[in-house]
């Protein structure tokens, strides 16, 4: 018999009500439970920022935190930052600037940045690679992603500094 605990979440704005496994951690259950598969699992120790999203504002790699501590909190991610046809300026800058080769670790370097941004919003390089530090890319040697959150602040888009 496994036991569960009442889990509250707000996801991307969405009210959820889960009952996991205490030991869930959150990008499992993110992924798992509400099929919200652009939060990746890279490493499952802390060391990639794949699994990279915002609670309440703060950018967590979700590999580190349970659901139970999630409870009650306030969850951005990858699919909740822009859409499609609305893309967030980060998620723009990507785009434009080739800041992706085969895509795995974006929308982790996607969300750190985004969540830089708003603690920096006029960096310098060398400070966009030291907010990105702890998230890895094993294709692009990180050129052209640190242009585009250069480009994401050279924006100066009110979209940049209003992410939740």
């Amino acid at each position: 018999m496994t036991r569960t605990v009442p889990v509250r979440l707000s996801v991307n704005g969405v009210e959820h009500e889960l009952d996991v496994e205490p030991r869930l951690l959150l990008v499992h259950a993110l992924r798992d439970n509400l099929n919200l598969t652009g939060t990746h699992v890279g490493c499952d120790t802390s060391n990639c920022g794949a699994c990279t999203v915002h609670i309440d504002g703060s950018a967590v790699k979700s590999c580190t935190v349970l659901a139970v501590q999630a409870d009650g909190a306030e969850i951005t991610t990858i699919e909740g930052l822009g859409s499609e046809d609305n893309l967030h300026p980060m998620q723009e800058a990507f785009w434009n600037d080739h800041g992706l080769q085969c895509g795995y670790c974006t929308p982790g370097m996607i969300m750190t940045a985004a969540a830089f941004l708003q603690d920096n919003p006029n960096p310098t390089e060398q400070e966009v690679r030291r907010g990105l530090d702890g998230n890895l890319c094993r294709c692009t040697g990180y050129h052209n992603i640190v242009r585009a959150v250069l480009d994401a602040a050279k924006s100066k888009s009110p979209a940049i500094e209003a992410t939740p």
